[in-house]
């Protein structure tokens, strides 16, 4: 049984089609949970696989003890700690994501690029990626801070036959280095030495068979077998695949109370 953190309805709501699933708020807590894992005794890994992602409203993740937020996500499995992420003391399993009020990197990228948005998967340099994430908000902005979640596996099953067919065998490699080295630059914090891994570019999910693209430009690098203009060329291709995907896509407003669970 799930230890009973999350409080959801019975009845859920498509964010978009075919990617992800709205749950409200439940006012009693033991019959929220109770709905929640009856999902999970159901289904398994496979119901957060088959929605992809899922939006709980108005929980009290932020109001709970770092620990009871903990015990509740190892509940899925054993816990990743970021290499190079700040943490609360003697939590290093959390991952704080934090841009203060004179945080200008914004306006420093828009000095270069045309626009922040950046697509990623965390940590896929790692030899075993994370399953399952969670992820809540402590402080609502005024306006913005949107998040866009994209369907890998739909994604995947947009390309053509023959084009599936030509990723199929083909790997590629992720690394962390970069990362450690921005960290170091800044003084902050490298828990170890960095990484790098060599993953399919199509994975086959576990609990649902659906094979789904495995890329993203912060952390893959290049083809393995590929010479640098091929490489390039086909991950520039999937990866504007992915970013375009509006169809595929999902956005998240976060309010007051929000959590996130992705696959």
């Amino acid at each position: 049984m799930a230890p009973s953190a999350i409080t959801v309805t019975q009845s859920t709501t498509a964010s978009k089609p075919a990617v992800g699933r709205t749950f409200g708020n439940y006012k009693e807590q033991a019959a929220g949970a109770q709905a929640y894992n009856k999902k999970l005794e159901e289904e398994g890994d496979a119901y957060h696989a088959k929605a992809n992602f899922l939006v709980f409203k108005e929980q009290d993740f932020a109001t709970i003890p770092i620990g009871e937020a903990l015990k509740f996500a190892g509940y899925f499995g054993r816990l990743h700690i970021h290499p190079t992420s700040g943490a609360p003391k003697e939590h290093p399993e959390v991952h704080v994501v934090y841009r203060g009020a004179d945080d200008k990197s914004g306006e420093l990228l828009l000095q270069e690029r045309t626009s922040t948005v950046a697509w990623h998967s965390d940590v896929t340099y790692e030899k075993q990626p994370p399953g399952t994430t969670f992820l809540y908000i402590l402080d609502v902005p005024s306006t913005g801070g949107d998040t866009l979640f994209v369907n890998q596996a739909e994604a995947y099953r947009r390309l053509s036959p023959a084009f599936r067919e030509r990723l199929h065998g083909l790997k590629a490699m992720h690394s962390g280095i970069e990362q450690a080295e921005s960290a170091r630059a800044r003084d902050s914090i490298v828990r170890r030495e960095p990484v790098t891994s060599v993953h399919p570019l199509v994975r086959t999910h576990p609990a649902t068979g659906k094979k789904a693209l495995f890329v993203n430009p912060q952390f893959t690098r290049h083809v393995i077998g590929y010479k640098k203009e091929e490489s390039d060329a086909l991950l520039k291709f999937l990866y504007d695949h992915i970013a375009f995907g509006a169809d595929f896509q999902a956005r998240v407003k976060w309010t007051k109370g929000s959590v996130v669970v992705w696959d």
